[in-house]
């Protein structure tokens, strides 16, 4: 077994939708990226990238190419997935935690999880979503900006079970 940690911050922009988790969340903002910003998904792949010591996800997908201007984040994780799996990896269970002031994401949690266990090809009982405020305070309590922490534990056997 092996564990992996990620995190990713975005700052919020006007003109964007707001994605997390795969799902496009109402908000008079989105994240700024060079993707679609989803940055809780962002840091569900440094995790799983991390735990099989692959590296992060600017070394797979560099925000200097152009091939990845607005691509999916969804997509990118099918990527990371096949990445594993051929190296054989399987995920065992993912636990995540946004920050943000606001939306509040209590609504929206039951979806994200349903597309990630998909994705992930494990059952939701695996995906763990949770968000908190920051109390107000900084960035995130400021309401500029989103983060997100993911921590993956894998093995061998590949994404596919």
């Amino acid at each position: 077994m092996r564990v992996g940690l990620g995190f990713d911050v975005h700052r919020f922009v006007f003109g964007r939708p707001l994605i997390l988790g795969g799902i496009e969340i109402p908000h008079d903002r989105g994240l700024d990226g060079h993707s679609d910003a989803d940055v809780l998904i962002h840091a569900l792949m440094d995790a799983l990238l991390g735990a099989a010591a692959l590296g992060d996800i600017g070394d797979h997908f560099p925000d200097t190419d152009p091939k990845y201007e607005g691509i999916s984040s969804v997509e990118l994780l099918g990527y990371v997935c096949q990445l594993l799996a051929d190296r054989g990896y399987r995920v065992i269970n993912v636990d995540i935690m946004v920050l943000a002031e606001q939306p509040r994401l209590a609504l929206f949690k039951s979806d994200m999880i349903h597309l990630l266990a998909r994705e992930l090809q494990v059952t939701e009982a695996d995906v763990s979503i949770k968000a908190t405020t920051m109390e107000r305070m900084g960035f995130i309590g400021r309401e500029e900006g989103i983060a997100a922490q993911a921590v993956a534990l894998i093995d061998n056997g590949g994404c596919d079970g």
